[in-house]
């Protein structure tokens, strides 16, 4: 059994929105405090209790359940998730090291390990305009999860690498046919 949320506090709300915590702004941006989730996983005598702090993502529950049951996943459309049981099991890490941060159809930022580099910010819903980084804005998560300490200028090589990871994630993409266009008839 899994339990999580779709995204950080609703900001909008004030109080009764929830909070983030240390991570940066709430439902809607692509910092941490709108897009970073706890999980619960809970299977007696295969999950044991304790804390995992690897990468993982909600794209990766259906290949990481289909893995543990022993289903066959089709090959059409590719799939983006990853199987993260030998996290969830303690066998090994999460073979997940990217991450790919969009809003609505755009891709707003890219994580690979630590490094988080945001090309466009916007902040929560209702609060501000959309804001075009170059170079992207680079965070290192594991020692600014606030993503308050801007480290572009000072790991270029690091940001040539996100760009590099970027643009391959963006020339491979191919986009389904939106859902709730077909739902409502657009």
């Amino acid at each position: 059994m899994e339990f999580t949320s779709d995204n950080g506090p609703w900001l909008i709300f004030n109080e009764h929105g929830g909070s983030a915590g240390l991570l940066r702004d709430g439902k809607g941006s692509t910092w941490e405090g709108g897009m970073r989730e706890p999980t619960i996983f809970w299977w007696p005598g295969r999950v044991k209790p304790g804390m995992v702090t690897d990468l993982g993502s909600t794209l990766d529950l259906l290949p990481t359940c289909a893995a543990l049951c022993g289903a066959q996943l089709p090959g059409n459309p590719t799939l983006d998730g990853h199987d993260i049981s030998p996290a969830l099991l303690g066998t090994g890490p999460s073979p997940r090291d990217t991450m790919f941060y969009y809003r609505g159809c755009q891709l707003y930022a890219v994580r690979k390990g630590p490094y988080k580099a945001h090309f466009i910010t916007k902040d929560a819903y209702g609060r501000s305009q959309a804001e075009q980084h170059d170079p992207p804005l680079l965070y290192h998560l594991g020692h600014d999860p606030s993503e308050t300490h801007d480290l572009s200028g000072d790991h270029p090589e690091v940001v040539a690498e996100i760009r590099k990871i970027a643009e391959a994630h963006k020339s491979a993409m191919v986009p389904g046919e939106p859902q709730l266009d077909r739902r409502i008839g657009k």
